[in-house]
């Protein structure tokens, strides 16, 4: 049975351990955001790791031929519980994937861009599956939004990682 485990990378090879695992047939997941970039008077957007130095990789930890991720090129290890891998749920990789664009880079709350007005559901917490209307931003972790409860608009603030755009 095949699930999903950590890969810890050496620094700024994620790329490099990608292909190499992928060479070798094993189902890699190597999730990306755009990062804003200034230099030189210049901003501009990059494609970056979500988690710095790690990435996922799908294998039956029941064969040995997992092995091999070991020596692969731009490994350092499997993040591990003991001696054996560490399982990271399947659910875990599905939100993530689940919060990824066209192109496959993940969306991060604080790049929502969100107007005021726009309509938007709260994804976790006591409010969780409730469409609202997004009045602003309190700061970098909150936003404020309008929902209806129980008859009656109310105004509610939310962590911003619990926000979807409707």
């Amino acid at each position: 049975m095949k699930n999903w485990y950590a890969v810890y990378t050496q620094p700024r090879n994620e790329e490099r351990a990608y292909e190499h695992l992928a060479r070798q047939n094993f189902e890699v997941f190597l999730p990306r955001y755009l990062k804003r970039r200034s230099h030189a008077r210049r901003v501009n957007t990059v494609p970056a790791p979500l988690f710095p130095r790690y990435l996922f990789v799908s294998f039956d930890a029941s064969d040995a031929g997992w092995r091999v991720i070991r020596s692969t090129r731009g490994v350092i290890d499997l993040v591990r519980n003991g001696v054996d891998p560490a399982p990271v749920p399947d659910d875990v990789i599905g939100e993530i994937r689940r919060r990824s664009d066209a192109e496959g880079f993940v969306i991060l709350a604080k790049h929502l861009d969100l107007k005021r007005g726009a309509r938007i559901r709260i994804d976790t917490g006591a409010f969780s599956e409730i469409e609202a209307i997004f009045e602003a931003s309190r700061d970098e972790d909150r936003v404020i939004a309008l929902m209806s409860l129980l008859g009656r608009k109310v105004v509610v603030q939310v962590p911003i990682g619990a926000v979807v755009p409707a």
